[in-house]
């Protein structure tokens, strides 16, 4: 027996678009309300009901009905005012190992609980105090969207992955209509925020152009893009990457000047995903791979050890089949952030929780495929194009600050693997060759009266900030932070000065 929304939902899906067509936009609300409420989530188990003043939903929404591809979503409305806050669409997500939204995200990050134990608490510094957030596992064999079409799983790319996420959106917004003129935002970090986000923005940019010329209204109300620690141009990251290791001693003066002289970063890493590793590359691979250690967090050089068992996940069966491969491209896949002061392990409790029945009873989720629910899903079962990687994105972003859509790039400081310096060299070159002037030049910004980070502004349209202290998962690691920094870009304010 599959999910509660397919194909049934699919059927239902199409009937209520009939009526529409037939008796008008009173019967298709209703129709769409009884969509939603199939999808109502009374109470997760073990949340505090004390705290919860806000409606969640999950559910699948049927992408590929050939394929039998859906992709499941987790719904939380604003706390307050929600039907004056914005939609905001988030992703998590990685070509090496496809990770969860509802698990990094939802649970880890920015939704309104985090686990304790085998317990919810209430997370005072969630995104839904400013927004409903929509939060979508995607592509299909991400957490519990699946294909049924096994093959999909062999041969991944960013087109099919932007364009299931548009054809979600869409089909979601027919369970949601209420949503279908509000602000909408599309946020995300590491692949998904460089990748799955711009050209998705990109397509409904297009989408709604056509629409226009043919006289037709516009149907997504796209305002804005909010990035964290992107994948934009691995060129410029990945020499960023050798830098930043060698400037925070995780790698020595020799093996930096082999970065630099014999075989640079964006070379080997390039060479890596080609499988076409030169003998210069192979001898530096081998080199440095002796100094770096599978202990250290390479998402937040800040933290305590790695989660062992995150790490044996992630780089073990690459390690043991292809070492060389592996030490190129661990630090280039999504992981899970330690931090100082919390479980590292964390990612290992989600997993424990949303593996249990009642959980996926009260999600409405069902594990199709796959035996286990996995934050992030490896590629011994899941494989996407690597060469995915290889196509920049920082040219999208530019299209769509030149269509007035605002963005919002933002790097955690600690974060080794997409480090702040390229994503700061890259936002910076854009803006000088879209002859950008800074209307707020590079400044520290604070919150409670420390800094938060260092922020610059290019006009109404684009701007970068970094968040102090904090790792690939801002959110997780300076969650006080990056909610100012969210609350401040939905506003179209600047960062406090003070």
């Amino acid at each position: 027996m599959g999910p509660r929304s397919n194909p049934s939902m699919a059927v239902i899906a199409m009937v209520a678009l009939a009526f529409s067509i037939v008796l008008g936009p009173r019967s298709s609300l209703v129709m769409a309300n009884q969509l939603a409420d199939h999808d109502r989530i009374t109470s997760l188990p073990n949340q505090p009901m004390t705290t919860t003043n806000f409606k969640q939903f999950g559910g699948y929404v049927t992408v590929n009905e050939k394929e039998g591809r859906a992709l499941f979503y987790y719904f939380v409305e604003a706390e307050s005012m929600a039907s004056s806050k914005p939609l905001v669409l988030w992703f998590n997500g990685d070509t090496l190992a496809g990770c969860s939204s509802l698990g990094g995200g939802a649970l880890l990050e920015h939704g309104p609980f985090k686990i304790n134990g085998e317990v919810l608490i209430k997370n005072h510094y969630s995104w839904n105090t400013e927004a409903n957030m929509l939060y979508v596992e995607s592509p299909a064999g991400v957490g519990f969207s699946y294909s049924k079409n096994k093959s999909f799983y062999s041969n991944i790319t960013d087109a099919i992955s932007v364009e299931d996420n548009f054809m979600f959106l869409q089909r979601w917004l027919e369970k949601f209509p209420q949503y279908k003129k509000r602000d909408l935002y599309i946020a995300g970090e590491a692949y998904a925020g460089g990748h799955f986000v711009p050209l998705l923005a990109q397509l409904i940019v297009n989408s709604n152009l056509k629409l226009k010329l043919k006289g037709i209204a516009v149907r997504l109300e796209l305002f804005g893009l909010q990035i964290g620690n992107p994948l934009l141009d691995i060129q410029v990251d990945a020499n960023a990457l050798s830098q930043y290791w060698w400037s925070h001693a995780l790698i020595s003066d020799a093996a930096f000047n082999l970065l630099t002289s014999v075989c640079n970063a964006s070379r080997l890493v390039t060479e890596g995903i080609t499988n076409s590793l030169s003998r210069d590359c192979i001898s530096v691979a081998t080199n440095v791979s002796k100094e770096l250690s599978p202990a250290i967090d390479y998402f937040d050089v800040a933290a305590g050890d790695a989660c062992p068992s995150a790490n044996a996940s992630l780089f073990g069966d690459l390690n043991r089949t292809d070492p060389l491969r592996f030490t190129l491209l661990q630090t280039f896949i999504y992981g899970q952030s330690g931090q100082k002061d919390r479980d590292p392990c964390a990612g290992d409790t989600v997993a424990k929780y949303l593996n249990r029945h009642d959980v996926q009873k009260a999600l409405h989720a069902k594990l199709i495929g796959f035996s286990t629910w996995r934050i992030c899903r490896f590629r011994k079962e899941w494989k996407y194009n690597l060469r995915n990687r290889l196509v920049p994105t920082i040219g999208v972003v530019g299209a769509l600050v030149k269509s007035k859509i605002r963005v919002l790039v933002y790097s955690g400081d600690q974060d080794s693997a997409l480090p702040f310096s390229g994503t700061r060299t890259l936002v910076n070159s854009l803006a000088n060759s879209m002859n950008l002037c800074p209307t707020v030049r590079y400044r520290p910004w604070f919150s409670d009266k420390k800094v938060g980070g260092w922020t610059e502004e290019y006009g109404k349209y684009l701007s970068y900030a970094i968040v102090r202290g904090a790792s690939q998962k801002t959110a997780q690691t300076q969650p006080k932070r990056s909610l100012l920094l969210f609350k401040s870009f939905l506003a179209g304010k600047p960062l406090p000065e003070a």
